[in-house]
């Protein structure tokens, strides 16, 4: 049985944008289905895996050699790019993002990016803002993005000073690649890295003016993106199986739906999940014929949607079953947050509660949420550390108890307390943190930090003069006071 497993490959076909033309997409599991393949998964970067013995493997790379399809072969050389095409017109409505731009952009690469690159609208939250190295966000300026770097193996993000034109996008990305590859020792895998100089060696000769404009984000909560749902007259189909794993019978019968009814692409999604627009009134009967036909399941509970566990990983997916399912017994609230699974250390997961497995050969894991629960940052609390198979589900329970309390206990005003014809005022005075001027991770005096050892309400002053941040090491001495309330973005430019 272990031979039988080490003897298997995986193959990764990248999905750009997470769009896939249908009939692109029947190419493959044309491909697939030749070379005696029945099953395929998604990945969280869009992408598309086949899980093959090395007999299958040489008949396939023959099949994709003849059907010009490229693919990698137990690697990761290429990552996708990832994109919010596919939250556009059915969650979020940009005022000037349109599927062409998304077209355009992703049309421009003139070569395969090494980086992890996101193009993501500011308005959507269904696409992850900074799981990648180089994150362009859309700005509030028609055709210009906002750039935020997050260096290779690091938690070191820059924030582009200057915007971004949308055509410049692909050519900037592969000229910021070739000197972060050829400058390892300055912005790759590095404990400092300083990210003017990567500007400067882009930006030197030539007359820049310092971008204004703030980035804003929108608070988070995870749309529900499955089953049938109406946009203006027409639907979109959410797929999502449970155990990640989609036949190729099934989705070659989801491109001939498409393309009897002249749907011309399907999308994939980082929730690992399939996403069909542009289905009219008559079309849902073809739908609902192909989902009972292979017995698709439609309509999931919220909480078995909002989780991110690490590609082709069996124990995580199990670990995960296994919690949702204690979720359901103890009917544990888990609205507007989102969780990951993560098992290798290196692995970058989106997630604003955070389960990773220790090193030990037991089952020991340290539980880490992000500072007010939002996913997109990258400032990480430790909630409890060495916690047991055992005790993992009342744990998580616990935090999820906290995260309401949190939401009710006054930072937010209760409904039935709001007259109807008093607007909610926000208080603006200024509340005082301590930012990394490395890597942006904030140090809240009301929180401490657990994971130096620093307990809640401890000043900035009395914190010891070896204190160190927790994500980049660097010294007190690096930190800026700065006004909470100008820090939504969390990577104010």
């Amino acid at each position: 049985m272990n031979e039988e497993i080490k003897s298997r490959h995986i193959v990764k076909i990248n999905l750009p944008g997470g769009i896939v033309a249908a009939g692109d997409l029947l190419d493959i599991l044309n491909a697939a289905e030749k070379s005696g393949i029945e099953n395929t998964s998604l990945g969280n970067r869009q992408q598309l895996f086949l899980s093959v013995s090395s007999e299958q493997l040489e008949d396939l790379s023959h099949e994709f050699a003849i059907a010009d399809i490229d693919f990698e072969t137990d690697a990761d050389i290429h990552p996708n790019i990832i994109s919010s095409y596919v939250s556009e017109d059915i969650f979020s409505s940009s005022n000037w993002l349109r599927e062409g731009v998304y077209k355009d952009i992703l049309d421009l690469f003139e070569a395969k990016p090494k980086l992890k690159i996101n193009i993501a609208d500011n308005n959507q939250t269904f696409i992850p803002f900074f799981t990648g190295n180089l994150n362009f966000i859309a700005s509030e300026t028609s055709n210009y993005w906002h750039l935020h770097i997050r260096f290779p193996k690091t938690n070191i993000f820059y924030t582009w000073p200057i915007l971004i034109y949308t055509e410049d996008i692909p050519a900037l990305s592969l000229e910021i690649e070739k000197i972060i590859l050829q400058n390892k020792g300055y912005f790759y895998d590095q404990p400092e890295i300083d990210g003017n100089l990567l500007f400067l060696e882009i930006a030197s000769d030539k007359n820049i003016t310092k971008n204004k404009e703030r980035l804003i984000l929108p608070d988070f909560q995870l749309p529900y993106y499955e089953g049938f749902n109406r946009y203006g007259n027409m639907y979109w189909l959410g797929i999502y199986k449970r155990n990640e794993t989609y036949s190729v019978a099934f989705l070659k019968d989801v491109c001939a739906v498409c393309l009897h009814s002249r749907i011309g692409q399907i999308n994939t999604t980082p929730w690992k999940s399939l996403i069909i627009k542009g289905i009219n009134a008559e079309g849902r009967k073809q739908w609902n014929w192909i989902l009972a036909k292979h017995r698709i399941n439609v309509r999931h509970a919220s909480n078995e949607l909002n989780w991110q566990i690490e590609d082709q990983c069996d124990y995580g997916l199990k670990l995960k079953q296994y919690l949702v399912r204690r979720f359901d017994i103890e009917d544990i609230r888990t609205f507007k947050l989102c969780f990951a699974i993560k098992i290798n250390p290196k692995t970058g997961l989106f997630g604003s509660v955070i389960i990773r497995k220790t090193a030990e050969t037991n089952e020991i894991f340290d539980i880490l949420h992000t500072r007010d629960f939002n996913p997109n940052s990258k400032d990480f609390i430790l909630y409890q550390e060495r916690v047991s198979f055992e005790d993992l589900p009342n744990v998580l329970a616990e935090l999820c108890d906290n995260f309401y309390e949190m939401q009710t206990n006054g930072t937010m005003r209760s409904p039935i307390d709001w007259d109807s014809n008093d607007e909610q005022t926000t208080d603006n005075s200024p509340v005082m943190v301590y930012q990394c001027n490395h890597c942006l991770t904030i140090y809240d005096p009301t929180y401490g930090d657990s994971i130096n050892g620093i307990e809640a309400g401890t000043s900035f002053e009395n914190l010891p003069e070896n204190y160190c941040c927790q994500m980049c090491d660097a010294p007190k001495s690096e930190f800026t006071e700065r006004d909470k309330n100008v820090l939504v973005d969390r990577f104010d430019s």
